[in-house]
Order: structure tokens, then C-alpha cells, then sequence
């Protein structure tokens, strides 16, 4: 028994961004998606869990279920849930082809308040569209869109059916075409063409005797005798104006009672015909033989055609009439004293007058129509009478008064009516303009028709209106409604506007190029406008589609949007797979989009015969080939491997493809039925490279009956009468047409369509083309095996030459060639041949052959391939090749060899070896290696960021997802195999160190893999190099991921983002390890410029993103080094800011100390069995309790042990004994810009409130520690924000660890219940503690009612804003005290219950309002003098406040403080709004939505991190030192991280 087949669950993934739009390179992106397939496929809508549209949020799509028919307006909601933990993912599967949409409706986050919010009403996003292609399919064997080979019949001439077109299919088959577009089957009208259709609903009886029966018959045959499937037009616009149906349905036209708006475009034609058929009583020329004759016509139309119907009058108000209606209005106190009239009108000039009257007054401005229709309202023009005279009255106004009146109000309406006459001169103009030049056209020109003298059959104008004939039918009519306006196109329209419609005048300016033989078909908004008439299209439309699998739309750039779609939807009801194909000649690209988009359509016709040299034909080729040779994967192929089993049965597995946006599908043609032909346009030998060329692309192809044959000139629909002949219907039945030399170009044509069809079904998607003066090559390829076809085409416009124009040896680089064919079209061009075919009594082409061309050299030079052409290769001339590449077949193909086993090379690699293998900034290279190596540079670019793949995928990911294969990389890439080398070379390197053994297996793994590709040519390396790249880069980040904490290893990418952020920053660095004598990964601050040596490690930095960095992600062990290391070197009762291998640590950071210690307090909640770092013990740096320096290796260094509960003793009790100190080695050679004061340390608690104080205005203690540099300026030694006094956030972090450590000693878990003062007094933490929450608000608190102030320490005259906490608390400078800066939410963050919880959310809310930017948090107020938001430390100006950057944190934005201040927030939100889930979300949302910034910062940041801070409004910094900055990533981090936590089931003492 055969197993059963595995199916693969195919998902095309739409990521959607934040405002429900598709997230994809292009925009707008257009959506085309592959033909349904069985097993369905589905359409993966995935948004971020935490997107600012996930509130109260549907999807609706409308995209039908299975076994469903398509309702447009029938949309399936899909209720979304928010998720903190992961994207949402809707699946949709797709069963039908067709024009699909979706949109979101959600309910806005409301702003967030401690007050009253108004809630956001529900809203609704844009609609965005999905088409999906039409699966075709011809004998069962499927035919891709860009397989498809047409061919456009007439089919009038066309013959007798059934033997005259059995004759024509079989020869269209033998010639390779898979489908025939046949024009308007359908009962012609009076002017025999085929577009001008009599009956909708009945087929051309002189064809099909038998009506619907043949036309089955006729499908079927096409179908199973001859390979052909069936498109035919549909033409929705017009009918014949002859029409029978019109006669009992005018109402489906545009008449002057369903278009009032057209009356005077309508008497205006009628004169004009009138005018025309009197000319010669008028002494006027009809037999015109010069421009002079005309012109004398012109003038005499203005005064007999233009005057004589008083045209004017549609333009303007009847002054008599209306001047009348308004004094008697006035007179009969009937005005409308409720418009808008101004008090002041008295004053206004006549022109405003008659502008207000124009705006308020005249309702009939909206549109033309009946004379006069412009008539003022009596009412309101009596409202300005009325305040220019006041209200009349028969007792006291008189005659006198009446006529005055009059005379203002006759004043007011001709000066009303200046404009309307300037409407009207303007008109007239473009009138006579249009006459003249569209006469002179049709009768003089040269190029035009010379149609002859003008007569009552020929008139001087062609008519824009039938008017139906007066009959029994007719005369039940309005005969208002008997003239119905012609259908014809006008230059340059805009496609959305009817021509036809209230707000166009082109039939009354003669702008419209008219089809006298077709009516206008008026469909107005819906059905209920014009019921007959939506009923009879839809019903024609779908017997359209009962017998064909295609349509094409005729003018469809003129037909309403909402009438093509009810169309289509109706026919697609009936033919689900329905191809549609449809002339839109918009001019405007975005209209192209919005047609194809809204209504399915598959493929635009575009003419290779439009173009007018070899250089715009190459064009048009090029934008119809595909995808550049060598383009970029998209798709996330790594990894694929064999399909799971279970119990060792195979299983499908989810295959995820990234949705490429298309371009407009194209349906080439080589020449269409409205085209001259190459015989006639440029030289008939082009015929033959213009149809390869066509045949080449990579888009739907078409020709039309006769370019093969070499016709001379395009066929007259309309009066032509001879049939087709050609060499090809002369075959005989089940007689096979030869490939190669034949009449015409047909045996050549058979090869080119069916090597189309080969690429179109097997996927040759990828194109190279190129021309070089006369000739166009074109190389098509399959972008997995590398076979390939290349053409070589030499064109034949007007002045070619008959040699082969000097074309040089063609090298296809590490490509293999074989000849299949070379040929060249020869034909007889001659006036008497042309005109021998021309004046025929059947339809042929001119003498022509194609012949086999000798002499093309294809020679191998090792891995590539010289073509040769020989000297004999003219114009029109085509040599076709077969190619393929070495090096591409290996066993299971070169894209799974090279995106396969790289998880299990990476499998052993630890964190550590992931920050050499993906990151390592140049500086950090380049201090490991003595100096000898660094980032690479590439050419065109710059270097790198980084070392190891992060640095090249930060580059390849916006290279690969918008397919730029011109990106200097690319360029590189090309060039030579450097960048492999580099790789490759670098790990081995790396690899031979004992610390980075385990690289050694990914060194091999990529070792192999760009071996495989050095291979290739040089073309396909990027595309193969970004594979490679990308394979190992996700292996790299995957194997990451899979070592941290479970949160991240199901969180958002963007948490797993910020935890790859621990892997760049923690490594091993030998000039920056944390201990004097060995070597182990350090955290550096941030890169580039913190990196290594003494910058790298920082006390203050590490013990702030250490939480985030290493806790958050799970590297305990890495965290507790730090820690151990810290406490080593704890001196004075501090830990030192600069670390320097604990060789040389300096103690000036008030603040680092406390930071510690919170750190501490967290891996004891944090980490599993944190509560034993308490017993681990350190070697001391320095003599426990003693400020005595020496350094690291003198006999007292590392003599003294202590646990880490002694040293969190020995940092309280110093403090509570008071610090006072000068630092070591204190003056330049530590720091150059400090004064000597600065030096000085000096902390004391003042114990009424038990907070503690310290530092002095020369130093810069806490984490904003900028010194003034600038000896110019006067800022030298001058820091910009000391703060000295006690600093919000130490206060917050110290009553955080006396809480910690009071309940410590209550559980048992710490020895001693307290500290020491200075003088011997005993405190308790809890006391301690107690001291601190006592007297917090009273110190720090500034209310927002003042009548509060005097309940706590305020200086009334220093307050700049209420409602917020000081910064700082008793500093030297009191005005600094009450800055708003982001401080206090840190301290929130930490110790929540020393704040009253409706004063903080309240200060939360106007830190958020006022300090917020797009990623970060302003440091400073900006309401304050010294706010200066953009850091410039390159600024060498006077300036003391900005120069050389003093400004750091003084307004510009910092990222890391945010990560506090949104931990704070949630805290105190979620405090308020209790257990109530609605709320609780919203919480969550108010969090996650102030982190999009940062989400988009570090998807788009090369460094792949956050930066340290930003200048305003999150305008980039470029003096930040870190562009990857440690703090900020990890406070990122803890936020991310507590959101996952907080909505996961706990996990015990790890999930806090």
C-alpha cells in the first residue's frame, strides 16, 4: 500500500502595521498572490500583539470560505485579542480567485489620565486589497499567467464557421499559442464594427447560424482539438447607437432628462449641424483647401453657430428677471434674514457683493443646465436689500426708494455675472479651438483621413449625440430623452471622472474625440439608477464567461469603477477562475494600481509596438522580465530539512513565504489590433526580434492575426471587409508547422511561444536585459536549478544597416551556452509589394521568409561561454540559446545545501562565543588582536558596525527585502570573494583560542558553504552570499535565544531583540576584564565608544542594565560575577563608576553604590536560590572599612574576605556614618576638567528624615555627570547638572534596600537589624526606613494646590510646575530642586509605597505629557531657561551653556530613564484600576504603546540596539557615544520583560 502523500500547510505571510496596512517594502505594496491551490494555501495576517490598533479589535476580510459564493460587501470578522507575549496570527484560507479586501476596525487607546478620559469612538483603517491569480489550465495541464501565449482575432474576418476557422485554430496552434482573444462576438451595429454591438445577448448570426450552440461547439473544439482556451472583450461603455433596446430604455444613455447638465452641450450641437448644412447658402467654402477656407468658417460659427444659440445664457443669471424677483422679495418683506450677511456689507465694494451673493445666494452654480439655471434665490438677495435700505415700508418708502433698489440690485447681478461671462469667454474658446483643430485633422492634415467635402453625410462636425428615430416606441417618451451622447475618449482624462457627468463640460467644450456609432451607456451610482441596464450588461457579461475563460476589458479606463466590479463580481459567480485582461491607458500609475487592485485584474495590455527606438523597446522589456538575475531570497529558507515524522509516518510541515509586492502583471503584445504594423511603422524585418523580444518576458504575450504573416498595414475595423488568409491555415488537418525557417515568422514564432511557455510554467522568473545600440540580449533563468534561455535580438528600426552593426562577442560568465537556432527574417518591402497585399481581395502579408543563419560561434573558456555573431546577422535577425551553470547541481540543489545544517553547527556555541561570532564592535576587535584587526569596509559603503554577521545582515536585510542588487555590497560581492575570506578567516582566527573553541564548527559550516558558492558567477554571489549569511545569522540568534530565560524565548521578537543586546554587550575583553588576574566576560556600557580598556566598564552603567541585561535573560551566573566582582572592590562604602579591571577603580558616584545594591536585591528575588549569594564570599580590593589606597597587586590587595551580606553591612554603615573623602591620585591625571573641589567626596544622612545628602557644585555624583570642557566658553570645570543635595532616585533606591534588608533580618536570612550613626546612636532599617517614608512627601512633593504647599518644604517663589516630585531635596542651588526631570519615576520604579499613589500617577502623567519623546525621556523640562535639547559636543561656540556639549542632560532625550518611567507607570495604573481585566489590558496597551518608538529604533538601527538618547522629538544624535546603549536596552528589557511576566503564569521566584 502506497503511503499517503504528505501535504505541506503553505502560509503567505502579511505582516500589517500599526495602522492596519500592509507592511511590505513597497508603498503602496500591490498584492497579488498565486492561484488557489489544493490544499488550500493561506494568507497569514500577523500583527504585533501589542499594535496601537489592538484595542477592541475585528479583522474583517472578505475573502469567501470554502463552498461560498463572493459577496464584495460580505466581510468575516475576526476578533483579535491583544498578546504581550507573541504576534497575532490570523490564517485566512484561500479557495477562489479574485479581488479580495480586508480592513480593522478598533477603538483607539484613550490618552492616558488620572482624570476623566473621553473614550475614543470605534474606528475604522483604510481598506487594502488582495488579488489572487486565476488558476488556467489547458488540456488539464496548468498554464501560468505568464505562460499565456494570445493571439487578438478579428473574428468578422475570420470566415465561415466552422471549416474557414477550424483552418485558422489549427494554424494558430501549430504556431505555439494557448489562447485566442477573439473581439466582440456579438450583432454589430450599422457601422460593422465590432465594439459598436447591436445586442448584447446575441451572437453574430452571419458567423453562428446556430447561436450559443456554436460558440460551445467552438470552445470545446479550441480546447481538446487544438490547446486553446478563449478570451473575448466585453464592452460595458457604449452600445451601438442603433441599438434597438435603447428605443424602450433611453433612460440607459445619457439624455438630457437623465443629464440635464448636458442641454447646452446638446443645442450647441444641434446648431452646429444646422450651421454645417447651411454653409453654402451662407457663401461658406465645404470643399475646403486650405486653413484660410476654414478659418473663414470659424469666424462665421461664432457669430451664426455661437450667437445664434445665445450659448451665454447657460452661463449667467437673467439680470432683468432676477433684479425683478428681488425687489418684489424686498417689497413683500419676504426676505431670509437667517444667511450669513455681515453687519458691515454696507461697506463692502461691488465685488464682494456680488462674491457673497455668487456663494449664498445662487444654488444653480453647482452644474450647467437649462439657460438661466444660475438664478439668484429672491429671498436672499432681498436679505442684502434690506440691509443697504432697510426693512421696506409701503407708509414710508416710495417709487424713489423702489427704484433705487432696482438699480442697486442690477448693479449687484452684472457684476455677479463678469465672472460667469469670463467662465464663458474661456469656454468658447476651447470650443472653437477644438472644432478647428479636429476639422483641420479629418480634412487637411496630411497624417489625417481626408475624409472629403462636407455634406449632410459628412458635416463639418462629427455629432456628439444619436438622436433615436421618432417611432411607435420613441413617441412614449419625453422627447427630452430621445438624444442620447456619444462614447468616445478624450486626451489625458482623469479616469475617475465622467466625462459625461455634472462636473465635466467636455461635450460642451468639444473636447471628446467622439465614436458616432456608439452611445454612451449611463449606470449611475447603483442599480436603482439604470435597472435595465445593470440587469442586461450583468446577463451579457456573464454568457461571456459561460463559454470563455477570459475577458477583456474594452475602455476600461473609462468605465466606473463600482460598474467593473459589480461585473466582474457577477461573472466570477459563474466562472471562478476568470483571466481578466483590460486596456487602461490612465497615464498615471497609481490609477493602474487602484484599477487592478479593485477589481482583479490579471495583466494590463502593453504595445512593444508603441515603442520608437531599440533603447525603448529594451525598456519595456526590462520592466516585463521579472526579477533581476541573482535576485535576493526572501523567504526565511533556512533549516530545510527533511518533513517531521511521527511514529515514522512523514507529516507535512508549515511552509512560510514572505509576500514580494508585484508589479502590474503585463500582457505584452508584440503588436495589437489597434497597432501599425512593423511593416507599416518601422521595417518589416523587425517583426521577427520584436516577437522574440515579447516571447522573452516574463509576463503574459501576445501578438495579433497577421504580424506573423508580415500584414502591411493595421486592418480598418469598421470597414474592412476581406478575410484573413495565411501560410499557416493552409495546413493540413493534424499536419505539424516545423520549427524554423518558414513563410512569415510562423516556424520561428511555434519555438518562442513554446520556450514561453516552458519558462512561464516552470518558474524562469529571473531576467537580465540589456541593449547595446541595435541589438537587445536577454537572459531568462530559473532562480533555483540556473537553466536558462538567452536571446540575442538584433532590431530593426527605420535606418538600420543590413550587417550585423559591429556587435562584439558576448561572455556569459560562468555560464554554459548551447546554440538552439539562429534565423533572420527577410521580405519584400517594395512600394508595389505593399501595395500588391494592400489592394488584394483577401488580407495577406507582404513576400517574406525566415531563414536558418550560420556562423554563430558558441565557445567554451573554461567555466564561461563566448557567443559569437557572424558578420551576416542584419536587422531582424535573432539568435536563442540554451544556458545553464556548474556548480549549481549539487545532489539536493545548491539553495538547500547552503541553507541546511547550521543549527546543528551552532549547536554547542555558547552566549559568550555569540557575541564574536555576531558582533564585536571595531574597537573591541581591534584591542584583541593588538591592533591587527577590525570591521570590515566595503567599497561605495563604509565599514561595518560590526565584526561578525550582525554587521553584515544589518547591511544584506534592507538589501535583500527591496532587491537591490545595485547596493555597493552587491557591487562587492561581484567583484570577489574578500567578504567570504574576511568570514571565514576571522572565525578560524577566533576558533584556535581556547575561549572560542566551540567556533570552530560554524567556521567549517561556512567554510563549506561559500566554498559551494565561489562557484558560481559572479551575478548570483550577493543572492547566495545574503543565503549564507542569513542562514547562519538566524542559526546564531535562534541558538541565543534557546539560552535565556523562557519569557524570551516565547516573547515578542522585539524582547528577543533587546535580549540579543546581552550577547553584544557581554564578552570577553583582555584589556577590560572584571578582575586584575584572569579573564572573564565584562558588560560594556555601550558601543562603539565604551567598549574596552578603561571605558568599557562602568559601575553605575552595569549595575542599571545588569537586571535587564543578565537577570531578565536568564544568565545568572554571568550576573552574579558582576556582583562578586563589584563587592571585591567596595571602598568607602561605594563601588567604584570606573572599574578598570579593579586595578585602578574610581570612587566618584554617589549613586552607583545604591544601584548595586538593587541589583543584588534582585538576583535574590530574581534568580533560583538567589537568596545564597548572600553567604558567597570575595577577596577584598581593598581593607573592608578602611579608605587606606594600594594598589592591586601589592600583599594587602586581596588579603580579606567578605560575604555579600558584609558588604551590604559595610555600604549601609558607611553611609550612616558619613563618607568624606578626597579621591585617589585626585587633580588631571584622573580627571583634566574638574576642579579641585570636585574631588572632594562627602555624604552625610541627615536622620530627622533619614535621607542622605552629599556631593558639592564642582562634581557631578549621579548619572547625569556631564563637566563643563570649554576653557572658551567659561564652562571648564563647571558641571552642567550636579546635582549635590539628595537626588530623588537615591532616596528611592536606598529605602528600597532598608526595606529588603529589615525583612531579610525578620525572615533570619541577615544578620544585623541595623546601622551606627556617627555618634554611636543605633538605627534599625526599619526605623531607617520608617524615617524615610515619613518625611519622602513632605520633601520631595510639590502639590498641585498651593493652599498644600505650607504641609511640606516648598520655596513658593521657586516653583516652575506643580504636581511633580523635586529632582533633588536641599540642593546648594534651591532653584535646581524644583526641576522636572525623569528621576522620580526611577524611584517609583523601586520603592512604590513611599509615594502616595494618586500623587505619583498624577506626576507620571505630566512626565509623560511634558518629558516623552518618541523613544526617550526629555532630562530636562522644557519650560525651563536652561532647557537645550540638542547635544552637540563637537560645539566649540561661546556658548556656556552648549559648548562642547555641556547641554548632555539638559534636555536632549535619553532612552534609559523610559524604561523606568514606563515600569512606574504600569505599576500605579495597574494599581488603580484593580482586578477589572478590561482595565488591567488597558495598562498594558498604555505601556506597550510608549514603546513603538523604540521597537521601530531598533529594527532599523544597524547596531541593532537602542541608542543612548536622541535630541528632540527623537531627532538623531550624532556626538551620542553609544549607539547600542547597555542601560537603555536592558530598562527596554525589564519593561518588556514584566509585560510577559506580568500576563504569564508565574514560575516562582523567577517570574517577579
Amino acid at each position: 500500500m502506497a503511503p499517503p502523500p504528505v501535504n505541506n500547510h503553505i502560509i503567505h505571510l502579511l505582516p500589517l502595521k500599526d495602522d492596519g496596512s500592509p507592511d511590505l517594502p513597497d508603498t503602496p505594496a500591490y498584492v497579488y498572490m498565486p492561484p488557489p491551490s489544493v490544499p488550500a494555501y493561506s494568507i497569514r495576517f500577523q500583527i504585533d500583539g501589542t499594535s496601537s490598533i489592538c484595542r477592541q479589535v475585528s479583522l474583517w476580510v472578505n475573502i469567501p470560505a470554502k463552498g461560498e459564493h463572493f459577496d464584495r460587501k460580505s466581510f468575516r470578522e475576526y476578533k483579535l485579542k491583544p498578546s504581550f507575549n507573541d504576534s497575532i496570527k490570523i490564517d485566512v484560507p484561500v479557495y477562489y480567485a479574485g479581488a479580495f479586501s480586508f480592513y480593522c476596525t478598533y477603538t483607539p487607546l484613550p490618552p492616558f489620565t488620572t482624570g476623566k478620559a473621553e473614550m475614543p469612538k470605534p474606528t475604522q483603517t483604510q481598506t487594502h486589497y488582495i488579488d489572487v491569480c486565476p488558476s488556467l489550465h489547458v488540456q488539464k495541464v496548468r498554464v501560468p499567467i505568464d505562460a499565456i501565449s494570445v493571439i487578438s482575432v478579428l473574428s468578422k474576418f475570420m470566415g465561415k464557421y466552422p471549416d474557414d476557422w477550424d483552418r485558422h485554430l489549427h494554424g494558430i496552434s501549430e504556431r505555439g499559442y494557448n489562447m485566442v482573444h477573439f473581439t466582440p462576438l456579438m450583432m454589430r451595429g450599422d457601422s460593422n464594427s465590432p465594439y459598436s454591438i447591436y445586442d448584447q445577448h446575441t451572437f453574430d448570426k452571419d458567423v453562428f447560424p446556430r447561436g450559443e450552440l456554436d460558440i460551445v461547439d467552438l470552445t470545446k473544439k479550441m480546447e481538446h482539438d487544438y490547446g486553446l482556451i478563449g478570451l473575448t472583450d466585453v464592452v460595458w461603455n457604449h452600445t451601438a447607437n442603433n441599438s434597438k433596446w435603447l428605443e424602450e430604455h433611453p433612460e440607459a444613455g445619457y439624455n438630457i432628462n437623465t443629464a440635464p447638465h448636458l442641454r447646452a452641450a446638446y443645442e450647441l450641437d444641434s446648431a452646429m449641424l444646422k450651421f454645417s448644412s447651411n454653409l453654402k447658402n451662407l457663401g461658406l467654402p465645404t470643399h475646403l483647401t486650405n486653413e484660410g477656407d476654414l478659418l473663414r468658417i470659424m469666424e462665421a460659427m461664432k457669430v451664426h453657430v455661437i450667437g445664434g444659440c445665445k450659448l451665454w445664457e447657460f452661463y449667467i443669471c437673467n439680470v432683468e428677471r432676477d433684479t425683478q424677483a428681488a425687489v418684489a422679495a424686498w417689497m413683500a418683506n419676504r426676505s431670509d434674514l437667517e444667511c450669513p450677511l455681515p453687519q458691515d456689507a454696507m461697506s463692502w465694494s461691488l465685488m464682494q457683493k456680488a462674491d457673497w451673493l455668487r456663494e449664498y445666494a445662487c444654488p444653480g452654480k453647482d452644474r450647467m443646465g437649462e439657460r438661466f439655471r444660475r438664478q439668484v434665490i429672491p429671498e436672499r438677495a432681498a436679505a442684502l436689500l434690506q440691509t443697504l435700505f432697510g426693512r421696506y415700508n409701503s407708509k414710508t418708502n416710495g417709487e424713489g426708494d423702489e427704484r433705487s433698489a432696482y438699480g442697486t440690485m442690477h448693479r449687484f447681478l452684472n457684476e455677479l455675472n463678469v465672472d460667469w461671462y469670463r467662465e464663458y469667454d474661456a469656454d468658447v474658446a476651447v470650443i472653437i479651438e477644438q472644432v478647428f483643430n479636429r476639422t483641420k485633422y479629418v480634412r487637411l492634415d496630411e497624417h489625417g483621413p481626408k475624409i472629403g467635402d462636407i455634406t449632410i453625410e459628412s458635416p463639418l462636425i462629427e455629432s456628439y449625440f444619436t438622436r433615436l428615430p421618432i417611432n411607435d416606441i420613441t413617441m412614449k417618451h419625453d422627447p427630452d430623452s430621445l438624444a442620447l451622447a456619444n462614447n468616445g475618449w478624450v486626451w489625458a482624462a482623469d479616469v475617475m471622472r465622467d466625462n459625461a457627468g455634472p462636473k465635466s463640460k467636455v461635450y460642451l467644450r468639444r473636447e471628446l474625440i467622439v465614436w458616432g456609432d456608439c452611445v454612451k451607456l449611463r449606470y449611475g451610482a447603483g442599480p436603482d439608477d439604470s435597472p435595465f441596464l445593470w440587469k442586461f450588461m450583468t446577463e451579457y457579461t456573464q454568457l461571456m464567461v459561460k463559454h470563455f475563460v477570459g475577458l477583456r476589458i474594452d475602455n476600461c479606463h473609462s468605465t466606473p469603477l463600482h460598474v467593473a466590479e459589480h461585473m466582474l463580481d457577477a461573472t466570477r459567480r459563474v466562472q471562478p477562475n476568470l483571466f481578466v485582461a483590460a486596456e487602461l491607458f490612465s497615464g498615471d500609475e497609481k490609477m493602474d494600481f487602484l484599477y487592478c487592485q479593485r477589481l482583479g485584474i490579471s495583466c494590463l495590455v502593453r504595445e512593444a509596438m508603441q515603442c520608437w527606438s531599440t533603447e525603448e523597446m529594451s525598456r519595456l522589456v526590462h520592466i516585463n522580465c521579472g526579477r533581476p538575475i541573482g535576485s535576493f531570497e526572501v523567504d526565511d529558507i533556512s533549516g530545510a530539512d527533511a518533513p517531521p515524522q511521527t511514529n515514522g509516518v512523514a507529516h507535512g510541515v508549515e511552509i512560510v513565504h514572505k509576500i514580494i509586492p508585484s508589479k502590474i502583471h503585463g500582457l505584452l503584445m508584440d503588436c495589437t489590433h489597434d497597432n501599425e504594423t512593423p511593416v507599416q511603422r518601422r521595417d518589416g524585418r523587425d517583426t521577427l526580434p520584436n516577437s522574440a523580444l515579447v516571447a522573452m518576458c516574463a509576463s503574459a504575450a501576445g501578438s495579433v492575426y497577421g504580424m506573423d504573416e508580415l500584414y502591411p498595414k493595421l486592418i480598418e475595423l469598421v470597414h474592412e471587409k476581406r478575410l484573413y488568409t495565411s501560410p499557416y491555415s493552409n495546413l493540413k488537418p493534424g499536419e505539424s508547422l516545423h520549427i524554423g525557417p518558414s513563410e512569415g515568422i510562423g516556424g520561428v514564432k511555434r519555438f518562442t511561444n513554446q520556450l514561453h511557455a516552458i519558462m512561464g510554467i516552470d518558474g524562469y522568473n529571473e531576467c537580465f536585459v540589456h541593449q547595446d545600440g541595435e541589438y537587445i540580449t536577454v537572459h531568462r533563468m530559473h532562480p533555483v536549478t540556473r537553466k536558462g534561455y538567452y536571446l540575442i535580438a538584433h532590431t530593426a528600426f527605420p535606418g538600420y544597416g543590413d550587417g550585423n552593426a559591429g556587435f562584439q562577442p558576448q561572455t556569459l560568465t560562468g555560464t554554459k551556452a548551447k546554440l538552439l537556432g539562429a534565423w533572420n527574417l527577410e521580405c519584400d518591402q517594395s512600394w508595389e509589394a505593399k501595395q500588391a497585399a494592400i489592394n488584394d481581395k483577401v488580407l495577406r502579408g507582404i513576400p517574406s521568409k525566415t531563414k536558418d543563419l550560420k556562423g554563430v560561434q558558441c565557445e567554451n573558456r573554461g567555466d564561461d561561454t563566448v557567443i559569437t555573431v557572424p558578420e551576416k546577422f542584419p536587422p531582424g535577425s535573432i539568435a536563442l540559446f540554451e544556458t545553464w551553470i556548474p556548480g549549481t547541481e549539487l545532489s539536493d540543489g545548491l539553495d538547500k545545501y547552503i541553507t541546511s545544517g547550521a543549527r546543528e553547527a551552532f549547536q554547542n556555541v555558547t552566549l559568550i562565543d555569540l557575541n564574536a561570532f555576531l558582533y564585536r564592535a571595531d574597537a573591541e576587535e581591534r584591542a584583541s588582536s593588538g591592533g591587527a584587526d577590525g570591521v570590515y569596509t566595503i567599497p561605495g559603503h563604509g565599514p561595518l558596525v560590526y565584526c561578525g554577521l550582525q554587521g553584515w545582515w544589518s547591511v544584506l536585510r534592507d538589501v535583500v527585502a527591496h532587491n537591490d542588487l545595485g547596493h555597493p555590497i552587491a557591487n562587492h560581492l561581484r567583484e570577489g570573494p574578500w567578504a567570504m575570506d574576511y568570514i571565514v578567516g576571522r572565525l578560524d582566527k577566533l576558533a584556535t583560542r581556547d575561549i572560542y573553541h566551540d567556533l570552530a564548527t560554524p567556521a567549517d559550516w561556512l567554510r563549506q558553504r561559500f566554498d559551494a558558492i565561489r562557484k558560481v558567477p559572479s551575478s548570483l554571489l550577493p543572492r547566495y552570499f545574503a543565503m549564507v549569511v542569513h542562514t547562519a545569522y538566524r542559526a546564531a540568534f535562534d541558538r541565543g535565544i534557546e539560552q535565556m530565560n523562557p519569557n524570551i524565548q516565547h516573547g515578542q521578537q522585539f524582547l528577543k531583540k533587546l535580549a540579543m543586546v546581552s550577547c553584544q554587550m557581554q564578552g570577553y575583553m583582555e584589556n577590560a576584564s572584571l578582575w586584575p588576574d584572569k579573564l572573564v566576560p565584562s558588560l560594556a556600557a555601550g558601543l562603539p565608544h565604551f567598549a574596552q580598556d578603561w571605558a568599557r566598564c562602568w559601575g553605575r552603567d552595569i549595575m542599571i542594565s545588569m537586571r535587564g541585561l543578565l537577570l531578565c535573560t536568564g544568565r545568572y551566573q554571568e550576573a552574579k560575577e558582576h556582583i562578586l566582582c563589584f563587592a571585591s572592590v567596595v571602598k568607602h562604602g561605594m563601588v567604584p563608576n570606573l572599574l578598570g579591571s579593579s586595578k585602578l577603580p574610581r570612587y566618584n558616584s554617589r549613586d552607583s553604590v545604591w544601584f548595586f545594591l538593587q541589583n543584588i536585591q534582585d538576583y535574590y528575588t530574581l534568580v533560583p536560590d538567589g537568596h545564597a549569594i548572600l553567604a558567597e564570599r570575595v577577596k577584598r580590593r581593598f581593607t573592608p572599612y578602611v579608605d587606606e589606597w594600594f594598589a592591586w597587586d601589592d600583599p594587602k590587595a586581596y588579603s580579606q574576605t567578605s560575604s555579600i551580606e558584609d558588604v551590604i553591612q559595610e555600604c549601609l554603615q558607611r553611609h550612616a556614618a558619613g563618607i568624606h573623602f578626597r579621591e585617589y591620585n585626585a587633580g588631571p591625571a584622573i580627571d583634566s576638567q574638574m576642579k579641585s573641589d570636585g574631588f572632594q567626596i562627602d555624604i552625610d544622612v541627615d536622620w530627622k528624615t533619614g535621607i542622605i545628602y552629599g556631593g558639592n557644585e564642582h562634581n557631578c555624583g549621579t548619572w547625569m555627570d556631564k563637566m563643563g570642557e570649554s576653557a572658551k566658553a567659561g564652562n571648564k570645570g563647571e558641571p552642567g547638572t550636579s546635582r549635590d543635595g539628595a537626588p530623588v532616585e537615591m532616596t528611592g533606591l536606598l529605602y528600597s534596600t532598608l526595606k529588603w534588608a529589615d525583612g531579610l533580618h525578620k525572615a533570619g536570612h541577615f544578620k544585623s537589624d541595623g546601622v551606627t550613626t556617627a555618634d554611636g546612636t543605633k538605627v534599625t532599617y526599619a526605623d531607617w526606613a520608617a524615617k524615610l517614608r515619613a518625611s519622602f512627601e513632605h520633601a520631595y512633593y510639590i502639590p498641585l494646590d498651593p493652599a498644600a504647599w505650607p504641609a511640606h518644604d516648598i520655596d513658593a517663589a521657586l516653583v516652575n510646575r506643580k504636581g511633580i516630585y523635586k529632582d533633588v531635596h536641599r540642593g546648594k542651588k534651591a532653584y535646581r530642586d524644583y526641576r522636572l526631570r525623569p528621576n522620580y519615576p526611577i524611584a517609583m520604579a523601586v520603592a512604590p509605597d513611599l509615594f502616595d499613589p494618586a500623587h505619583a500617577l498624577a506626576a507620571l502623567e505630566i512626565a509623560d505629557r511634558v518629558l516623552a519623546g518618541p523613544t526617550g525621556m526629555a532630562t530636562l523640562d522644557p519650560s525651563d531657561l536652561e532647557y537645550h535639547p540638542d547635544y552637540i559636543n563637537s560645539d566649540d561656540s561661546d556658548s556656556f551653556a552648549t559648548a562642547k556639549g555641556r547641554n548632555y542632560h539638559q534636555g536632549p532625550e535619553w532612552l534609559w530613564p523610559r524604561g523606568f518611567f514606563l515600569r512606574a507607570l504600569l505599576k500605579f495604573d495597574l494599581m488603580r484600576r484593580g482586578s477589572e481585566r478590561e482595565g488591567r489590558v488597558e495598562a498594558f496597551q498604555q505601556v506597550t504603546g510608549r514603546l513603538v518608538g523604540c521597537r521601530g529604533h531598533i529594527h532599523e538601527s544597524a547596531w541593532a540596539g537602542l541608542t543612548e538618547l536622541t535630541n528632540r522629538n527623537g531627532a538623531m544624535c550624532y556626538d551620542s557615544v553609544s549607539l547600542s546603549f547597555a542601560v537603555r536596552c536592558c530598562c527596554g528589557l525589564e519593561v518588556a520583560d514584566l509585560l510577559v511576566g506580568s500576563v504569564r503564569v508565574k514560575r516562582g521566584p523567577q517570574g517577579a
